[in-house]
């Protein structure tokens, strides 16, 4: 085959959807009442034989919203405090502005029509992500509204496995558990896992570019 420019491959290859992975640390497991304390994206690229990878990462440390909630074991859990002044957090509606506005950028110049999110249990990054946009009154929300591209399923059928952690290691990915819970951390590795993934399959003869 012949291949087209970077551009065109990666909006031919999922239905002009750009995949990009997005992980979040929270305050617990409800999108509406709970807070977004971390928030990570890694982009893809494709290389010049076709080949996904992972590109740039952005991470950002968020302040609760006003009235947020914070579970204790969920903060346990993480490790996070989110009154550490060393984190630096930015207020969520700094944050969700930056980064859509970041992948809208990354959507047009990959020649794509929208973004559909990439995670690890997926659709609990995407209802903290859409909650988040709402708070945020963002009017352009770059992201296809309920379809995800989730690795936990993709693990499970491609290593048997669901956890993140485990899928890595039967991927022979580099994994560190010191390092997991840290939303830039676990977007990268969840990049890593979707790439080997996607890529793996199509070397198997489960894709064809046309």
């Amino acid at each position: 085959m012949e291949f087209c420019d970077e551009k065109s491959m990666i909006s031919q290859r999922f239905r002009g959807f750009l995949p990009v992975v997005i992980d979040v640390e929270t305050g617990g497991f409800n999108c509406q009442t709970d807070a977004v304390l971390e928030i990570a994206a890694t982009f893809l690229r494709m290389d010049d034989s076709g080949q996904l990878e992972p590109d740039d990462t952005v991470s950002y440390n968020v302040e609760p919203f006003e009235g947020a909630n914070l579970e204790p074991a969920a903060l346990e859990f993480t490790g996070i405090d989110p009154h550490n002044p060393l984190r630096q957090a930015q207020k969520e509606v700094t944050v969700m502005g930056e980064l859509m506005k970041r992948i809208r950028q990354q959507v047009k110049a990959s020649g794509c029509t929208r973004a559909v999110l990439v995670g690890h249990n997926a659709h609990f990054d995407l209802g903290f992500v859409l909650a988040a946009i709402e708070r945020s009154s963002i009017k352009r929300n770059p992201f296809h509204p309920f379809s995800v591209m989730d690795t936990a399923s993709l693990s499970g059928l491609a290593y048997g496995h669901t956890v993140l952690a485990r899928a890595c290691q039967l991927a022979d990915i580099d994994f560190d558990n010191n390092e997991a819970h840290s939303a830039a951390y676990d977007a990268l590795k969840t990049a890593e896992l979707f790439c080997q993934i996607v890529n793996r399959w199509q070397q198997l003869g489960g894709w064809r570019w046309s």
